[in-house]
């Protein structure tokens, strides 16, 4: 166990090291980068400048070599790109992601900052929809073929078709706007300081009502048909016919027997679960409810070409991932002490 467990942390390192090189590659060829950006923000206010004090508007004009080659050089683009790559595998190493260059803060104090948001809507969609799936598709394995199950698959499929994103407008459109049930934007309201703790958790559950509905109806549908073809593969065996011929109740036999072996392949994808819940698909659904989280973070950081944030949120989105896979692979031989990895 201990020289698998090596191996696959050994192996972590190229794959690590293949996507930072493969996308900082790919960042050489996209057009408009940070000192671009940079340059289009100072035209645009010299321009309003010009505008509001009747002077003569220069946003157009060219800039000073000058001060071309100092605005390169504050981003790091005065050296050659091979060595920046090398600069920047050596902080990765060093677990260093270095500074943002239009937020002035690190990478590191921008995601601690930004986590508890993507936190707290992967949180909640991850219990729900365990809390939906598995005893949804246990009955659906018992009522195999029956009306029941027809139309909970019918239903389930349904909600899996619909993108989260479309299914967040229509609830935003009808819940948010015509109904004004639900507020429409963020996670708590301008006066949650002043709240007591019953109304701020009042006022955090009707926030997040929406958003975290929009995420779940779109990813129990998988976990649900996989717990329903789980127990139907594990009902069909013979100590389940061997447990009934002794005259056990069909509820010690479901739950007693059937249930833990059923749930190996469910228990077995609950790290990969978990971690996914907090960063897949939170993107739009962050954008569309204006919630500040990891998903808005990198999605301005692209918009912007803050290249430290970009490259960093990727390394540590894909360290977790190597990690959780890892985890998820060793949760089999703690299930199923019949796994061996020799």
């Amino acid at each position: 166990m201990g020289a698998y467990i090596l191996r696959r942390l050994l192996l972590m390192i190229p794959t690590l090291l293949g996507v930072v090189v493969i996308t900082f590659g790919i960042i050489q060829f996209v057009p408009g980068g940070p000192v671009e950006q940079y340059l289009i923000e100072a035209r645009t206010a010299i321009g309003a400048g010009a505008d509001s004090g009747g002077g003569v508007y220069r946003g157009g004009q060219g800039v000073d070599p000058r001060r071309l080659e100092e605005i390169k050089a504050l981003y790091g683009f005065d050296k050659p790109p091979m060595e920046r790559l090398v600069q920047m595998l050596g902080q990765f190493a060093r677990f260093d992601l270095g500074q943002s260059f239009f937020q002035n803060k690190s990478v590191w104090a921008l995601i601690v900052e930004k986590l508890p948001v993507s936190l707290s809507l992967g949180l909640w969609t991850f219990f729900i929809s365990y809390a939906i799936a598995v005893p949804l598709g246990v009955a659906k394995a018992v009522r195999a073929g029956t009306r029941f199950d027809v139309w909970t698959s019918v239903l389930v499929l349904v909600g899996y078709a619909i993108p989260g994103f479309v299914l967040g407008v229509a609830l935003l459109v009808i819940f948010g706007g015509q109904l004004q049930w639900f507020p429409l934007r963020g996670l708590t309201s301008a006066n949650w300081d002043e709240l007591g703790w019953g109304a701020r958790i009042a006022d955090y559950l009707w926030h997040i009502t929406l958003p975290v509905t929009a995420m779940v109806l779109g990813s129990f549908a998988v976990t649900a048909m996989l717990t329903k073809n789980a127990f139907l593969e594990e009902i069909r065996k013979q100590y389940v016919l061997v447990a009934r011929a002794k005259g056990l109740k069909e509820k010690q036999v479901l739950w007693k027997h059937v249930f833990r072996n059923a749930l190996i392949p469910i228990v077995t994808g609950f790290p990969a679960a978990f971690i996914g819940a907090f960063f897949t698909g939170s993107l739009l659904i962050e954008t569309l409810f204006s919630l500040d989280g990891l998903g808005l973070l990198s999605y301005e950081s692209v918009i912007r070409r803050d290249y430290p944030v970009v490259l960093g949120t990727l390394y540590f989105f894909t360290l977790i991932g190597l990690v959780t896979k890892l985890v998820s692979d060793l949760c089999y031989v703690w299930v199923d002490p019949r796994v061996k990895f020799d």
